[in-house]
């Protein structure tokens, strides 16, 4: 097992979009903007917050656009120089050279898939994973979720997801973890399960879209047949490395919006612009007159 520090990240992003129609006809949903960011701009700052090097976007047709918003846009940049405009506003979208990397996802056979499909890039590295729907939101003055869990990773190694508590009566729509020895944030892994009825639950505590995982899930995805939904599930090849290698949870310190649902989308809107200085208090005088 490699305790390597985490460099690489995966983002599987070859999802259609198909509750966001007709929006996401022709613009891929991780470029939907929270106020005036695209969704996959969030999660790629929190990597780069966590000290993550490389990105590594797993894509589909039509998502070639998701690259382009990490790349140098010229014929813009040069606009807003003779108008005298702001260029800091930029500043995220740069990547540097050989910092975004692309592999394509030719079918939708699950997220097990999609990872698998970046074996090639990530090698015998422990990996980041990204699911960019979940928009992770530190707790004010706070890391982000996958900082939170690099600094984990560095004191006991192995793999990792991120977990939030639920009140019971949600856990039915969610992964749920059978929880060992806790530590503070950190809870040994016994075992995983998906979607439980609420009186068979071992927790309240779901798995969210944030995990770090060492390179031999890449081998087991090799051999994986479909689970749920006819599909290659990522939790199926993770629930085989329990009891093989070290397995943590770390309890977010946050705020998560699921950005992949429109009620989500419209909460995660809301609640960041909110928080922003240069219009939240107007943000706030809005929702209170349309509350009448």
């Amino acid at each position: 097992m490699s305790n390597q520090p985490i460099r690489k990240a995966v983002f599987p992003v070859a999802g259609l979009g198909t509750r966001f129609l007709p929006a996401t006809k022709a613009v891929p949903k991780e470029l939907l903007p929270i106020v005036d960011r695209p969704l996959i701009q969030y999660a790629v700052d929190e990597a780069r917050e966590a000290g993550i090097e490389e990105m590594i976007f797993v894509t589909g047709r039509g998502k070639t656009a998701i690259v382009e918003h990490f790349d140098i846009a010229y014929e813009l940049e040069d606009t807003m120089r003779a108008r005298g405009k702001d260029m800091a506003v930029l500043d995220p979208t740069r990547a540097k050279p050989g910092t975004i990397l692309t592999v394509r996802q030719q079918e939708p056979l699950g997220l097990g898939h999609a990872i698998w499909c970046a074996r090639a890039v990530v090698g015998d590295e422990p990996f980041a994973i990204f699911l960019p729907d979940e928009l992770m939101v530190g707790a004010k003055g706070g890391s982000g979720c996958m900082k939170q869990m690099v600094d984990a990773y560095e004191k006991v190694g192995g793999n990792l997801i991120s977990v939030l508590e639920v009140p019971r009566e949600e856990v039915s729509s969610y992964g749920v973890i059978d929880p060992g020895a806790q530590d503070g944030a950190l809870t040994a892994v016994k075992g995983l399960v998906e979607k439980p009825a609420q009186q068979e639950a071992p927790s309240n505590k779901i798995v969210s879209g944030r995990y770090i995982l060492q390179p031999e899930v890449m081998r087991i995805l090799e051999d994986q047949e479909a689970g749920a939904g006819g599909e290659i599930q990522l939790t199926d090849a993770m629930a085989k490395m329990i009891g093989t290698q070290p397995f943590h949870a770390v309890t977010f310190e946050g705020n998560r919006y699921d950005c992949g649902s429109k009620l989500g989308f419209v909460e995660a809107t809301l609640a960041l612009a909110l928080e922003r200085e240069d219009m939240g208090a107007e943000v706030r005088k809005v929702a209170e007159r349309l509350l009448g």
